[in-house]
């Protein structure tokens, strides 16, 4: 079994965040989670620096990236550079089957119930029809294009996490974890439980594609829950 964070930021390639390689590492043991994957806004990493920085880390550390696109925000795993066009999901989607790996929408309900004028929910934006259920949601395109869709993020509001839940539910998809941290706090508060050791990126994409996950919440105790084996736990706001 290994527990990871799947979308973690540091400071090397994502400018919201305080999170030092050093900081991360020591969190990220102390905590007893197997790996971490650093979901970096711009990139970020090269394979030198990255290697320097995380040889001797004791856990794994994989490199990812969170894109921006026209269908919101979008993990990506087994690609590390920015291409031409990709900030289009379809045109992501092209790019990521080339490369062998894997897409899970990111968050995809954050503000959708908050009142206006803060509810600018990226998938469903001013001006388009809001759906009446987890089921009408299912329908948005973006969900024909991802592997699956992030259900537990730790920066996200139980409700937003727990109706993504619901979507992924309607769509047959395992569904995903991780924190969005940018800093040491709250580093492992969503996590991806794998019923396999993780040692490399290549292990992860396996993983992934092979649906061998659930996902998980650590609770205020430091008890980490997966959700198929506690499906009416309660999910961290």
């Amino acid at each position: 079994m290994a527990i990871f964070d799947l979308h973690v930021h540091t400071v090397r390639g994502s400018s919201d965040s305080s999170l030092t390689p050093e900081q991360l590492v020591n969190e990220a043991t102390r905590l007893g989670l197997s790996g971490v994957c650093l979901t970096e806004h711009s990139g970020g990493w090269e394979q030198p620096e990255f290697d320097q920085a995380f040889e001797d880390a004791g856990l794994a550390v994989i490199r990812a990236l969170e894109v921006d696109t026209d269908m919101g925000h979008i993990l990506v795993f087994g690609m590390h550079r920015y291409v031409a066009g990709m900030h289009k999901a379809s045109e992501l989607r092209k790019a990521v089957d080339n490369a062998g790996g894997v897409m899970i929408s990111a968050h995809p309900f954050r503000n959708f119930f908050n009142r206006p004028p803060y509810n600018t929910n990226l998938l469903f934006p001013k001006g388009r029809q809001i759906p009446e259920s987890a089921s009408d949601a299912a329908n948005h395109p973006l969900f024909n294009l991802v592997d699956d869709i992030e259900v537990v993020n730790g920066s996200n509001t139980s409700q937003e996490n727990s109706y993504a839940s619901d979507v992924a539910t309607a769509l047959g998809f395992h569904g995903t974890g991780g924190s969005d941290v940018h800093s040491a706090h709250g580093l492992g508060k969503g996590v991806t439980i794998f019923n396999r050791d993780i040692k490399s990126e290549s292990d992860l994409v396996e993983a992934l594609k092979a649906k061998h996950y659930s996902p998980g919440f650590r609770d205020g105790s430091g008890n980490v829950h997966s959700l198929v084996d506690s499906p009416q736990a309660q999910l961290p706001n």
